[in-house]
């Protein structure tokens, strides 16, 4: 007997699995036609490529592909002539010289050297290393990987600039040369994703507002990365073997600027709430098991795609979630006579109670242990809910967004719950100066600040705002306001749009992330060029643009009413047939297994400044929609602390 949880796709044309496949087959086994079995090999890294080897492949993967042993470049590391070893490395003059001092000499560290850097090394480099004539004999490989990027995600990857939204948003005083080099890495680590899949992606992205006169840098970020990127991708045509010579695909470079609430309102799948309520360390959960006759226990948990049932359950709402768990626990028990022992009295079944079952039924102790741990987690999760009062707040700040709230609903709850946490105080005062920055003129914020009982520090994080929104701070300041728009056609006081796709919804799943919107209009070739400028010719667009056009589905005629559950209504509950409760992970990648051959061309988004978990969902929900796999890539993932305390360090540099 086993516990249906589901299964990861494995097709290896999903994203991630290039990735991965490219570092087992391309950079761990170099020499494969003079290779044996028993020819093992030292894979030596630096600090960033331990990173991305980390998020691309398996501890266990590395050891099936011929590695004895993985060593940290700058660490001191036994000599082993008689061994081959594989360099990982980003091509820089410190690694070089850590290189040679391996290989050069009488006496090298390995008999050969293969080296792999992760993005072109400068010919001055190249020229260094042939400079050492006793090297040249013990190389048995020098090539450019092009691999410089973190992929997080079955469709997500990020580019490593926690700071960019700083660097490049900050206050215009900022150095220009971290300006110029955030631009410049970021750029050719997006192109080694290109190069890594052998992709040549149709650019496109958010153009400036206003004219050339009035145009801030900050408002220039889009276009002066996507113009960086196009460079080099160029460039790929004549430098990469087999490289396309004419689009594949398509890129679209927005910036954080765009959308400022997604960062901060309170989303209710049960990944976001993971790192919104949880302490985690990246994906990393720490957690107390307790054993009959002996202290709790400390044990960590990694919320990654290994685990199906992590998978499962990521992208759904947390009270689904929560009861997908009882349903999968209570059919464990029914089915096990063992585990009905343990139940009390024929009722629900405790944390407990499943602890004592992993010990009496070894055979089945992976499954209920990753069964315990989500229960225990939602279970958390849960209480917090209750405990922040989090349904009214959700409820709030998706009334604001959808133009259904206002200055009379904030006020009074900012007097109703006094318990109310200073973080979610802040988070709901952000959207509403976002919906409603007429609010915030002149020393209205610091009313509601002072009627939040927030410390004046706070209302620079608003203030902040202005900044991602690319306006010249010195006009807004004589306005006294700023704008922060969304939408030219938008609603008055509404910063979305209420979709009617005849889907029951939860009431707190109303809420969606722009690039939803702007990534739909990209697939039906819909997505303005003067909003959105390409690099090259429109011509030159992917046919898989024009093909999805014509295939979509025309809209209804006689859209289906929303739910009254999606309407200012307090109802936790929702029935079992709405569509959202079927839109696991697990199913999306296990229905789409075997199928991405078949799929369009793929739309890559990349999120200057950070994106969010509700973006990396929408991404895997519109790939089954469109027929598209769909890639998100960032600087960074950002969860609502994290966004929060960027705002503040904007805020302290600009003071």
């Amino acid at each position: 007997m086993s516990m249906d949880f589901g299964a990861p796709a494995d097709d290896p044309k999903v994203f991630r699995n290039i990735c991965r496949d490219r570092i087992l087959n391309d950079l761990l086994k170099p020499d494969k036609d003079k290779e044996t079995k028993s020819s093992w090999k030292v894979l030596i890294m630096d600090k960033f490529t331990v990173k991305i080897m980390g998020f691309a492949c398996k501890m266990a993967e590395i050891t099936d592909a011929g590695i004895s042993l993985v060593e940290d470049l700058f660490k001191r590391r036994e000599p082993m002539p008689s061994m081959d070893a594989i360099y990982f490395l980003q091509p820089l003059k410190e690694n070089v010289i850590m290189l040679l001092s391996d290989m050069s000499g009488r006496c090298p560290l390995y008999r050969k050297a293969y080296i792999f850097f992760s993005s072109p090394i400068p010919k001055e480099l190249v020229t260094y290393i042939k400079n050492d004539s006793s090297i040249i004999p013990r190389i048995g490989a020098l090539r450019e990987m092009n691999l410089e990027f973190f992929a997080i995600d079955m469709q997500g990857f990020v580019t490593d600039h926690d700071t960019a939204l700083n660097d490049l948003y900050g206050p215009s005083e900022n150095n220009s040369k971290v300006f110029n080099d955030t631009i410049s890495t970021m750029a050719t680590r997006i192109a080694t994703t290109f190069a890594s899949l052998k992709e040549f992606p149709s650019v496109r992205y958010r153009a400036p507002k206003g004219d050339a006169s009035t145009t801030t840098k900050f408002d220039m970020v889009p276009k002066w990365l996507a113009t960086a990127v196009w460079d080099i991708v160029s460039k790929y045509k004549s430098t990469i073997p087999e490289f396309p010579q004419k689009e594949t695909c398509e890129l679209l470079i927005v910036d954080r600027p765009i959308d400022q609430i997604a960062p901060v309102i309170h989303e209710w799948t049960y990944d976001a709430m993971c790192h919104d309520l949880l302490e985690m360390d990246g994906t990393k959960y720490t957690y107390e098991v307790s054993k009959a006759g002996s202290e709790p226990e400390q044990k960590e948990a990694v919320l990654e795609d290994h685990d199906p049932l992590w998978l499962e359950l990521r992208h759904i709402h947390i009270a689904d979630a929560s009861e997908r768990l009882y349903e999968k626990m209570n059919n464990f028990v029914s089915k096990n006579k063992a585990a009905q022992l343990h139940s009390r009295d024929g009722g629900e079944i405790s944390t407990r109670d499943l602890q004592k079952i992993v010990q009496a039924l070894p055979q089945y102790s992976d499954q209920v242990e990753k069964l315990t741990l989500h229960i225990e987690i939602a279970g958390k999760i849960n209480r917090f809910i209750r405990e922040y009062g989090l349904r009214d707040i959700g409820q709030l700040e998706q009334d604001l967004v959808f133009g259904d709230a206002g200055a009379k609903e904030v006020i009074s709850i900012l007097r109703s719950k006094q318990d109310m946490s200073p973080e979610n105080k802040l988070r709901l005062l952000i959207i509403y100066a976002i919906v409603y920055p007429e609010k915030f003129e002149g020393d209205k914020g610091e009313k509601l600040m002072q009627l939040a009982k927030l410390p004046r520090d706070d209302m620079d994080v608003i203030k902040c705002l202005r900044y991602l929104e690319g306006s010249d701070t010195k006009k807004s300041s004589r306005s006294g306001t700023f704008s922060l728009k969304f939408d030219a056609a938008k609603k008055k006081n509404a910063a979305r749009t209420e979709k009617h796709d005849g889907e029951e919804t939860w009431a707190l799943s109303r809420f969606f992330p722009l690039i939803e919107e702007l990534i739909e209009k990209l697939g039906k070739g819909e997505l303005p060029l003067k909003e959105y400028p390409s690099m090259s010719e429109p011509s030159s667009a992917p046919k898989g643009a024009t093909q999805t056009a014509q295939t979509a589905a025309p809209p209804a005629q006689n859209p289906q009413p929303m739910s009254m559950r999606s309407r200012r209504t307090p109802t936790w509950a929702k029935s079992r047939n709405s569509g959202d409760s079927q839109s696991s992970d697990s199913s999306v990648l296990r229905h789409s297994s075997g199928d991405f051959k078949r799929l369009g061309n793929r739309i890559f988004v990349f999120m200057i400044g950070g994106a969010t978990r509700s973006e990396l969902r929408t991404v895997h929900k519109l790939t089954m929609k469109m027929k598209r796999e769909i890639v998100l890539g960032s600087s960074s993932i950002d969860d609502p602390p994290q966004f929060i305390s960027k705002l503040k360090s904007i805020g302290s540099a600009s003071n």
